[in-house]
């Protein structure tokens, strides 16, 4: 295939005004096998911020296997994240430091931290001190996991705590909706997004600082409803990365005559004058 048969698609979404977007989705590795992530990335790589691999799953996998993954997410050039869990399982057992060089040896680019299921003693600072020793950087899950959907005291909390991560050098704050979306964090029982919550975290920290869980279809398409393009998402399957893609960029049905991610209307040529050559 020469270069300009690779780009017939590219010109073709700029001929109908699809959006120039940056990557704005964070989609996760549930624990596929390397041949199944690697074509992923050779299909989706210039679409994904950050690349989360599994949650706990890594630490049990055959290593080998774990290191091709991350090897192949460098050579497309997306950074990878490990999950919350097992940095929370580590912090709980004593056992930060021994961790934080696992990831550095296996080559991750972020851990995530957080305290969503167990009780974080170490300081922000101290934390991210110890990371930035082994070249790793940081972000910071907001939220509890079995603490049900925000309240606005709840949120008033989280700001709080998003505040300190971020000035003591975190790269990202997340938000937990974990894999269901339903009766946690920004969501109710039913799954609908509380907009005025969600608003608060974009207020105060921007919607480049703050990535939002969002697990199913109807989490996805309600957040990027209400944020528009750039919003960054998170813990979107990779088999639904391109879905997310295209809603974001107005070429889903659903998201066609959506206010926020319509595509410009076209400019139609006027008809030639009656007679004219």
């Amino acid at each position: 295939m020469d270069e300009a048969t690779g780009k017939r698609c590219v010109d073709f979404v700029n001929a109908i005004g699809v959006p120039l977007l940056r990557p704005a989705t964070s989609p996760f590795d549930p624990g596929y096998d390397p041949a199944t992530l690697e074509g992923h990335l050779a299909q989706s790589a210039h679409l994904m911020l950050t690349l989360k691999i599994s949650m706990a799953c890594w630490l049990i996998a055959d290593e080998r296997a774990t290191r091709r993954k991350i090897a192949a997410a460098q050579r497309h050039g997306v950074a990878t994240v490990t999950g919350g869990g097992p940095f929370e399982v580590a912090a709980a057992q004593g056992q930060v430091p021994a961790y934080l060089d696992l990831c550095a040896d296996l080559g991750v680019t972020r851990v995530e931290c957080g305290a969503g299921f167990t009780h974080l003693r170490l300081e922000p600072c101290d934390l991210i001190a110890m990371a930035r020793e082994r070249g790793l950087e940081v972000q910071f899950e907001l939220g509890q996991k079995f603490g049900g959907s925000f309240t606005r005291h709840t949120v008033d909390g989280l700001i709080d705590a998003g505040r300190r991560w971020l000035d003591a050098g975190a790269r990202q704050l997340v938000v937990e909706a974990r894999e269901s979306a339903r009766g946690i964090g920004l969501f109710g029982a039913a799954g609908g997004l509380s907009r005025r919550l969600a608003d608060r975290f974009a207020h105060v920290f921007g919607l480049a600082a703050v990535t939002f869980e969002a697990p199913t279809k109807a989490s996805q398409f309600a957040l990027l409803d209400h944020f528009g393009p750039e919003v960054h998402l998170g813990n979107v399957r990779l088999e639904e990365l391109l879905r997310v893609e295209i809603y974001r960029r107005g070429l889903h049905a659903d998201a066609f005559a959506k206010q926020r991610l319509r595509l410009p209307s076209p400019k139609v040529r006027a008809p030639a004058p009656s007679g004219a050559a």
